[in-house]
């Protein structure tokens, strides 16, 4: 089993040690993040001992921010973080505007769709919806997070930065995929690469790199001030992408502009 990545906050790289308030912020990334997340899984990938780990989950339990599986042993966000997550999406719920589209692409194309927002330099995966075709080509769930550029959503959020940023974003994104090799397959050079090559062709591709065999495309619904503030993306066995790209390029444009219509100050067209 691979290991999981290890999560990193603002003041991961600073000389002092980080603060509790800190490391119960890596631990809430953490579940968010993980497939799996077990004590020892969440140990590992926020980089800190089991000990402190577990004191940090059994506090943030208590107050409601999360919960443990008694069966599974899993934990997960807990009311008190998800009445945090509405709070924050009260302004404007990216949900409301993009679940339509979501619901089209799925039944159009029969594979997933899914709706990314940035989040520092991971995406978020907010909402997606499934299609009915029996294999399903997508590992991600509402909550999980992923280094900018792994994936096709993910992918057209990191291309659609402005260009200073988005070198910033590589320079930590492909430092962090060095060290823990959860993506062998991906590196700094492959994610320039294909950042440049998304623009040129106007949506994001990405096959056979984070899972064999499966792939996405995407696009992003960029802001008044053309940075991307989501993604939408379908996830598919890498030939059902390839033998459709164009029709599913055309067809996520068109859900992309329809978004970005109804986006509070958004931008006209995802360029």
């Amino acid at each position: 089993m691979k290991s999981a990545a290890p999560v990193r906050t603002a003041d991961a790289t600073a000389t002092e040690p980080p603060s509790s308030v800190a490391k119960a912020c890596r631990i809430l990334r953490a579940i968010g993040a993980l497939a799996q997340p077990r004590l020892t899984d969440i140990a590992q990938a926020t980089e800190l001992d089991k000990a402190t780990v577990l004191r940090l989950l059994d506090a943030l339990a208590r107050e409601g921010f999360v919960q443990r599986d008694a069966q599974t042993k899993l934990y997960r966000a807990g009311p008190e973080l998800q009445l945090a997550g509405v709070a924050a999406l009260a302004r404007i719920d990216p949900r409301a505007i993009v679940r339509p589209s979501l619901l089209r692409l799925a039944h159009r194309f029969e594979d997933t769709a899914i709706l990314s927002v940035p989040s520092g330099t991971e995406s978020l995966c907010l909402d997606l919806e499934l299609g009915r075709y029996p294999i399903r080509a997508n590992y991600l769930e509402p909550g999980h997070r992923r280094l900018l550029g792994v994936g096709a959503g993910s992918l057209a959020l990191l291309a659609w930065l402005p260009a200073h940023e988005r070198d910033a974003v590589l320079d930590i994104v492909g430092a962090q995929l060095q060290r823990t090799q959860r993506y062998p397959a991906i590196d700094r050079a492959l994610l320039q690469a294909n950042a440049t090559a998304s623009r040129a062709r106007g949506h994001a591709v990405l096959l056979d790199v984070v899972v064999e065999r499966m792939g996405g495309i995407g696009v992003p619904i960029l802001g008044a001030d053309g940075r991307p503030v989501a993604a939408l993306s379908i996830a598919a066995l890498s030939d059902r992408i390839t033998g459709r790209e164009t029709e599913l390029a055309q067809a996520l444009q068109h859900e992309a502009a329809l978004c970005q219509s109804q986006w509070p100050g958004a931008a006209s067209t995802p360029t």
